[in-house]
């Protein structure tokens, strides 16, 4: 070994090789979850609506009212109807991977948040925190125990982390292969959005295989469509359905063409289908391109993809006013890009230039790309909203790109900023808290300063769901360890942690620097100088690997102690415990 025994086992007692770090201490988030509410013996509503609005902080429906009231005539947006009933903290955990405090959060941990009533670290869909993770369970999949029908609609990749949260569960949002295979078998009847290549499946070097399951969606009953035609041919009879409108995002609004539907359309489809359950239904709707246009800093975008917000939540509304029996609800995970309207210390903002832009930065990126002169960037600029008179400081900047991964987009979104007189502090996520808005039974129950968590909460406490139930029933069939694969292909898990979890005890021999994991009338020991592995007293084929600290042995030490079968699920990451 390249280190001493001593080295790798740190300072204090020895069992630290077994803990989460060299210094044996737990991990805080571990003790943090929150305990989802009990289901009301009557629910109020039958049917519950949660839309999302991606990255959509204050600033970013304040830009939509001004363009509204300048542009469309209108003085108010349709959320301002009188359903605004308070704001929502954000924040998740720190989380197992990163250095991050949980102060801002990601889409995927509050996703869990809003859907499940629990907190967790930032990349995790709908796990808990800690080596071990357990699965929480969503509003969606306690309404499916209630017999309700359900759906995702979004702008977004259909496995982005929004709407992965409600129907998925793994250690990692990037996982998307998995969650797109987790849909199958998930009960949920309707699936609109992007991301078609994640249902075209890629090995483990990203390239793309022959596999395809859409048409394994196709056998369960799902009618698929991939453009507009194509969704107005789904009959409200469907039952299921299968919408992939894009490879990856769907187009921003001043991107598309007739070709595409638009988030009002998408949603109105949903609710043809879904009520037609008798029993009711739960839908998620997520504008998604609010984010990526904070994260790129491109307002004009931002402010047409917020506005469909608007227009969906008239969509919604409307139905539930109609149906006498829905609650809806309005929030958002997080601001993006930290938005301020005004900037520069001039007390300005040129809501005139705000309807100027033709196309979003990611369709003019790729034009810019072309760019060889500054003529040529002052053309582009030009013909897409309007500006004549670049400085060349301007052509400069767009020329070098804005510094990030943008490039000359970024550029080109900076020099626009400028003009709008609109400030971003960068292009990740902010710490601030968003709006929510509600109609019908749930507004009394989100009503006031609430954390995220509590719309999960609320949201099944409406309609009678029982997130407990729900939870407990996949926490026995899965577990999300951490975990590493070795050179030869071996997937090992860490000791002490899966061993907890599954009730076996772990002791420390400092006679000879050996672990012992034993459960009743099991023993497996551990000789950490080698990782050469004793089962009862008898040498084993099976072998330990210490790394970093950490102990990692293979799931068979776990089966032969526990007299149990579990198996690897390798693509979506998880032990199947039963």
């Amino acid at each position: 070994m390249k280190k001493s025994l001593k080295q790798i086992m740190g300072s204090g007692l020895s069992i630290s090789l077994l803990a989460v770090s060299v210094a044996g201490a737990a991990s805080a988030a571990d003790t943090t979850t929150t305990t989802p509410a009990t289901p009301t013996t009557t629910a109020q509503s039958k049917n519950l609506i949660v839309l999302i609005g991606d990255g959509m902080g204050p600033a970013e429906v304040t830009a939509a009212r001004y363009y509204s009231k300048k542009f469309l005539n209108k003085d108010r947006l349709e959320l301002d109807g009188g359903y605004y009933v308070g704001k929502a903290t954000t924040y998740s955990q720190a989380g197992p991977y990163t250095s991050e405090s949980g102060a801002v959060t990601d889409s995927a941990a509050a996703g869990t948040a809003f859907s499940t009533g629990n907190k967790t670290y930032n990349n995790a869909i709908s796990v808990s925190n800690g080596d071990v993770a357990k699965p929480f369970g969503s509003v969606v999949e306690a309404a499916i125990k209630q017999g309700k029908a359900t759906g995702l609609v979004t702008t977004d990749s259909i496995v982005g982390a929004t709407p992965a949260v409600w129907a998925s569960h793994v250690r990692q949002r990037s996982n998307q292969n998995a969650i797109a295979s987790q849909y199958l078998t998930s009960g949920v009847n309707v699936f609109f959005g992007g991301g078609k290549t994640n249902f075209i499946t890629k090995d483990e070097k990203g390239k793309r295989t022959d596999k395809n399951i859409i048409p394994e969606f196709e056998a369960k009953g799902y009618k698929t469509a991939y453009d507009k035609a194509g969704l107005d041919a789904i009959p409200a009879t469907a039952g299921n359905a299968l919408g992939l409108f894009a490879l990856n995002e769907i187009p921003y609004v001043l991107d598309r063409d007739d070709k595409t539907p638009n988030l009002p359309q998408l949603t109105q489809k949903a609710l043809d289908i879904l009520s037609q359950n008798k029993n009711g239904f739960v839908l998620m709707v997520e504008q998604g391109r609010i984010d990526h246009a904070g994260h790129a800093n491109d307002l004009p975008a931002n402010i047409q993809e917020t506005l469909e917000l608007d227009a969906t939540f008239k969509t919604l509304v409307d139905f539930a006013k109609k149906d006498g029996n829905t609650s809806v609800v309005v929030t958002a995970d997080h601001e993006t890009g930290g938005l301020s309207l005004a900037r520069d210390n001039v007390y300005e903002l040129n809501v005139d230039l705000f309807n100027k832009e033709k196309h979003s930065y990611e369709y003019l990126d790729a034009i810019l790309k072309t760019a060889q002169t500054a003529e040529d960037v002052r053309k582009i600029v030009a013909d897409n909203i309007g500006f004549m008179d670049l400085s060349d400081d301007e052509v400069a900047l767009i020329l070098k790109g804005d510094g990030s991964s943008y490039g000359r987009g970024g550029g080109y979104n900076a020099v626009v900023s400028k003009r709008l007189a609109v400030g971003w502090t960068g292009h990740g996520h902010t710490g601030v808290d968003v709006g929510v808005w509600a109609y019908g039974p749930i507004a009394s129950l989100v009503k006031g300063d609430i954390d995220n968590t509590d719309v999960a909460k609320s949201g099944a406490k409406v309609i009678g769901a029982d997130l407990t139930a729900a939870t407990k029933e996949l926490q026995d069939k899965y577990l999300y360890p951490l975990f590493k694969v070795t050179r030869d292909n071996k997937t090992l898990f860490t000791a002490r942690s899966l061993a907890e979890s599954l009730d076996i005890k772990v002791t420390w021999d400092e006679k000879t620097k050996t672990v012992v994991l034993a459960k009743d009338s099991q023993q497996i020991s551990v000789l950490v100088e080698t990782g050469a592995i004793t089962e009862n007293g008898a040498a084993s084929a099976l072998v330990g690997n210490v790394d970093n600290g950490k102990l990692y042995l293979p799931l068979e030490a776990f089966n032969k102690l526990t007299g149990k079968s579990f198996t690897w699920d390798s693509a979506s990451e998880r032990i199947l415990k039963n």
